[in-house]
């Protein structure tokens, strides 16, 4: 389905009440406003084609948007952004000037004097180097294939497995890929983004079972990368200190079988260094100046899963180079977006095509964690929803809060095609962006990179740095070196706290009864100070039968509380991943109210010598971390996840729902 049109005047009105329905509707929407087709992107010297087709539906804000939009050529912003690449690409960071350059201070980390430290800008300055170095995708094929010979040389065995620890932006993407089948071709791919030791155990048992081999010889089939572009991640370090200790136990020699990837002087650097493992530079022009989150579609961290399937790595790359027109359009986009969010639009419900679905979570991260840090504004990303218009308020309603993104691939037949249509009759604002058939994914990361930077540059914000996911790690830290000190994290002071006063619910669920959990809610919503939920599990969703089924469970728990009976929506993932991803909206933006669940009973993994301590510490730092910035967080720790507490849990949440 193509750019849809919209007809209000195809609707029949035969009653009064309908008539005096209609002309409000008009009032609301005037006819000018009710449907933009967006012409060609004119910016000077460059070609009117566009290869992108957006049409904005419903918009009454559609002059404001407009004017946003001019902001980028009568400030000359894509030329000023180019100019300023190259200049940071020169090594000229010292003479770059913050106060002469707005840009600097939106995608640069400055110091206290206002020096520039670090240039974050090659999100950017890769894709426009791409068309320089056509040897980049051949180089790094070679690279993979090297490092694939060398590992079954080295044990001769066939590489089978590839495990990639990181949190956050440092491996959504590769679980994008995965979920996207873009990886079929090459080694079965594990995402290894917490410090559950149940997923860790999880993941080696699915290798042994898939491969029917011994412990051993899985090991020496595995290549194992690590991947951190924060100083401070501890997590992977954690993971492949577990995984180091796994080969050496099972005799298996690791130096061929690990990779890791970070900032120099990183902690993943310090650990992974001095054990003989090779440290790969993230981008190809051996710089620094990517985002986690803003590894793909261009560093190595998200082409190297890639060539391992056999993905044509120059296509990818090439498709990740948009033409001016093309960032037009998607500063078109966020022109929309922020007006939209100005008037209280904020959440951005996604649709997308079929086989970009998995992109969802990724999309969701590049977005919230880049602008989720003003109390004042903010935009949010509501996805895996099934688009029923009784969720949502009236698009009358004052407190109505929705604006939907529709994504689609010319000649794709489109699943959300009857939703876009109710969508589109009912006069929700909607943005409706068209790719042509067969672009690739990489284009669509690209593109929504873009989007974000425009969003950022309309409200003057940066969108590289995370203050709000720092303060959840130090925490942790802290609560991890009490529970060596003491003995285990249920002897610290935050366990305690949490667990004080606490009874059972049934003898499984510790923090109050349904009615106590739904009566906090009923406090909330009438002030407006929560507009969207979250309900995070800390420990694995993906791999083990708990957690799969823990996952089921929480998907009807959102629909019953906050969907169904608020018109709320609501995240659902595993922390502490979560923590990685959206997790600075939460902390910045505020207005959410977090569940966050525990077992009480966790997960040991004696083969790797893997302990839950730093896990439930993560768990406390994240209530600890939401309280003190002053959001609304609520712990739920059930018994166990046997048939039974899962149950019960279902029927607290059930009972909570009547409540309501």
């Amino acid at each position: 389905m193509d750019v849809l049109e919209a007809n209000p005047s195809a609707r029949s009105i035969s009653s009064a009440k309908a008539v005096r329905r209609h002309q409000a509707r008009e009032a609301a929407y005037p006819r000018s406003g009710s449907r933009t087709r967006l012409e060609p992107v004119r910016w000077e010297g460059i070609g009117n084609s566009l290869s992108l087709s957006l049409s904005i539906l419903n918009d009454p804000k559609r002059e404001t948007s407009q004017q946003h939009f001019e902001k980028f050529q009568a400030e000359s912003v894509l030329p000023r952004l180019k100019a300023l690449c190259v200049r940071a690409r020169q090594g000229k960071l010292d003479e770059l000037d913050a106060k002469a350059e707005p840009l600097i201070q939106l995608g640069m980390e400055l110091d206290a004097d206002g020096r520039v430290t670090k240039n974050s800008y090659g999100v950017f300055d890769l894709s426009w180097q791409v068309p320089e170095h056509p040897e980049w995708a051949a180089q790094i094929q070679e690279e993979v294939d090297a490092a694939r010979k060398k590992l079954e040389e080295a044990h001769g065995s066939k590489l089978r497995f590839l495990i990639w620890a990181g949190m956050g932006g440092s491996v959504e993407d590769k679980t994008t890929y995965f979920e996207a089948g873009l990886l079929k071709g090459g080694p079965r791919v594990y995402s290894l983004d917490s410090t559950d030791p149940a997923k860790l155990k999880a993941i080696i048992q699915d290798m042994q079972h898939r491969s029917g081999l011994l412990l051993p010889d899985v090991l020496r089939s595995t290549l194992v990368v690590g991947m951190a572009m924060g100083m401070t991640s501890y997590e992977p370090v954690m993971n492949l200190e577990k995984l180091s200790a796994l080969f050496a136990k099972n005799g298996v020699e690791s130096g061929t079988n690990f990779l890791y990837m970070t900032l120099p002087g990183s902690i993943l650097d310090e650990f992974a260094g001095p054990k003989g493992y090779t440290r790969v530079a993230l981008q190809a022009d051996n710089d620094n100046t990517t985002a986690g989150r803003h590894s793909a579609p261009l560093t190595r961290g998200s082409l190297y899963p890639l060539a391992l399937a056999g993905v044509d790595l120059r296509k990818w790359m090439d498709a990740a180079v948009l033409s001016d027109e093309e960032i037009g359009t998607a500063w078109k986009l966020a022109a929309f977006l922020h007006a939209q969010g100005e008037t209280g639009h904020d959440k951005v419900t996604l649709l997308l095509p079929k086989s970009w679905t998995s992109a969802a979570l990724w999309t969701k991260q590049d977005v919230e964690e880049s602008l989720g840090k003003s109390e004042a504004v903010g935009i949010k990303v509501v996805i895996r929803e099934k688009v029923r218009l009784r969720h949502y308020r009236k698009p009358l309603d004052g407190a109505q809060d929705r604006v939907f993104l529709a994504v689609q691939l010319k000649g794709e037949p489109n699943q959300e095609a009857d939703s876009i249509s109710s969508l589109r009759h009912a006069r929700y604002p909607i943005a409706i962006l068209t790719f042509p058939s067969q672009s690739m994914l990489s284009a669509y990361m690209q593109f929504m990179h873009y989007v974000v930077f425009g969003i950022a540059y309309l409200r003057q914000m940066n969108f590289v740095t995370q203050p709000g996911v720092e303060l959840y790690k130090t925490i942790a830290a802290e609560v991890y070196a009490e529970a060596k000190e003491k003995g285990g994290t249920n002897k610290t002071a935050a366990w305690e706290a949490l667990t004080a006063h606490r009874k059972r619910w049934k003898g499984c669920v510790s923090f109050g009864t349904p009615t106590d959990y739904a009566n906090a809610i009923k406090e909330l919503i009438p002030r407006r100070q929560v507009e969207y939920a979250e309900l995070t599990f800390f420990g694995d969703l993906r791999y083990t039968d708990e957690g799969k089924a823990i996952r089921k469970l929480l998907d009807r728990a959102a629909d019953l509380v906050f969907r169904s009976r608020l018109q709320m929506p609501v995240d659902i993932y595993e922390g502490p991943a979560m923590n990685h991803s959206y997790h600075e909206m939460i902390i910045g933006h505020g207005k959410c109210l977090s569940t966050v669940i525990l077992s009480e009973k966790q997960a040991h993994f004696a083969a790797a010598a893997y302990e839950p301590d730093y896990h439930v510490a993560q768990f406390l730092a994240t209530r600890m971390a939401l309280e003190r910035k002053g959001r609304h967080a609520i712990a739920l720790v059930i018994k166990d996840l046997s048939e039974e507490s899962l149950a019960t849990l279902a029927e607290f949440f059930a009972e909570a729902a009547e409540q309501l």
